[in-house]
């Protein structure tokens, strides 16, 4: 199990550990971020920063507007995701160049959090995001969690979302049946530390799982730092 929290880590110039989450759609990402924040860490939504990132008023919208048209904004002139998702997901390049604009705002959102994580003193921070790698903010982990599980689990999750069977198959054909695998390479070839968290077993198991894990990493950075 986890050790006590409090105090740790001693240093006032040590950095709060550092752990990237991510995995394939369906896994229970959100799951495992929400046990870790239960025991004390800041979770860095990427997702939420990407939101954040294109707000109205935001300077990634006219480049947005630029390259996509006024298709994906509405009469008020709000970004219309539905709509630039319908694009993006069907296109590889265009999801590319979206991310080329929204990616590094999210990095300078991140950065914020961090910077502010270490002035309160936050053990460890959890960043969750299904684009860790490819947004370059697995470089910066101590190490990177990828959550797995059971494509019959994975499409059970799915459906329980609302999303129908073929919606299911789209989604998982347009993320590749390796992508754990591609992630793991990815991360072994930047020398980041890797781990698996399976969360296949029950909502209890799978908590006491991470909590297993979590004590590992603070263990091994304990280490690493002196």
């Amino acid at each position: 199990m986890i050790p006590p929290l409090e105090g740790w880590p001693a240093d006032d110039d040590s950095k709060p550990v550092l752990i990237g989450l991510t995995g394939p759609i369906g896994c229970g990402k959100s799951t495992v971020a929400g046990f870790l924040r239960d025991v004390g860490g800041l979770v860095i939504d990427a997702d939420d920063l990407a939101r954040e990132a294109t707000a109205p008023n935001s300077p990634a919208l006219p480049e947005i507007r630029e390259r996509f048209g006024a298709t994906v904004f509405s009469a008020e002139g709000k970004l219309d995701r539905a709509a630039l998702a319908a694009i993006v997901f069907n296109d590889a390049r265009a999801l590319a160049e979206l991310e080329r604009i929204v990616h590094p705002r999210v990095r300078v959102l991140v950065d914020a959090r961090l910077e502010a994580a270490v002035r309160e003193r936050v053990p460890f921070v959890v960043i969750e995001a299904i684009k860790l790698v490819e947004g370059g903010l697995a470089d910066r982990c101590d190490e990177v969690w990828i959550v797995v599980c059971q494509p019959t689990t994975q499409r059970a999750r799915l459906s329980g979302r609302g999303a129908t069977a073929d919606d299911a198959s789209r989604r998982l054909a347009i993320q590749g049946n390796d992508l754990a695998e591609r992630l793991e390479e990815m991360l072994v070839e930047r020398r980041v530390p890797v781990r698996r968290v399976s969360t296949d077993a029950s909502l209890d198991e799978t908590r006491e799982l991470v909590e297993d894990a979590l004590a590992e990493a603070l263990d091994r950075q304990v280490i690493d730092r002196t």
